[in-house]
């Protein structure tokens, strides 16, 4: 576990988003084993988690628990996911991943959910910085109407310690911490991504704890969902 200590100093919103951005993560494929804890207030349960991910193509989960509970697979168009458990599947656009996590989430943002890289491009419009508790504070200049965004960025590898989306109108709150990074074959990594994700209605925590991650190798993603199974709808 990486425990670089660095001060913040004085710099630039355009330096450090500009460091943030070469701090990307920058491999082809992703194979890691995942313990993954989740709980909604209606659910509590622990499950061991395969995650596979070629970048920029397809991101794909395998939940076990002695048993496979669940499979997904995510691409930039499409969300497909079955239960083994509830017998059901879903097979569609991303409403499915933006119930779960309350907020409005592309590919690309869920990707870098992941790999502890912002959820909008940094670069792409103005951006103001303060230094706050040794880590620099970056949000747009102009936020938006629908939410606020706040990114906290480690002054050690300009990777995120936090990042925030709050809507505080309608007691909507995202909020994505990144405890702890690894040095995994030259590449700056989370080895732990938590998620906290609060409406009006409840609180939903998913704790994600990489236990093992290899870059660059042949993955294989298989994914058909069974016959016989119930559609969801969101």
């Amino acid at each position: 576990m990486m425990n670089v200590k660095a001060i913040a100093k004085d710099m630039s919103a355009k330096k450090v988003a500009r460091k943030h951005i070469a701090a990307n993560f920058d491999r082809k494929t992703i194979d890691a084993k995942l313990k993954v804890n989740f709980d909604n207030e209606k659910t509590n349960q622990s499950l061991s988690v395969s995650m596979k991910i070629k970048k920029d193509e397809v991101i794909w989960l395998k939940g076990t628990k002695f048993l496979t509970i669940f499979k997904a697979e995510i691409t930039p168009t499409s969300v497909r996911y079955y239960s083994s458990v509830f017998k059901n599947y879903f097979e569609g656009d991303f409403s499915m991943l933006e119930q779960l996590l309350g907020v409005k989430i592309n590919f690309e943002q869920l990707q870098n959910l992941f790999l502890g890289q912002s959820l909008i491009n940094v670069k792409e419009e103005e951006q103001e910085v303060k230094i706050g508790n040794n880590t620099y504070v970056l949000s747009p200049e102009k936020q938006t109407e629908l939410f606020d965004i706040f990114f906290t960025i480690n002054p050690a590898h300009f990777k995120l310690n936090q990042q925030a989306i709050i809507n505080a109108d309608n007691n909507l709150r995202l909020e994505i911490d990144y405890p702890s990074y690894n040095l995994i074959d030259t590449e700056i990594f989370p080895s732990q991504v938590q998620i906290k994700a609060k409406n009006s209605k409840r609180v939903t925590t998913i704790d994600l704890i990489y236990k093992t991650v290899v870059f660059d190798t042949a993955v294989e993603m298989s994914f058909n969902i069974p016959s016989g199974y119930k559609e969801l709808k969101f």
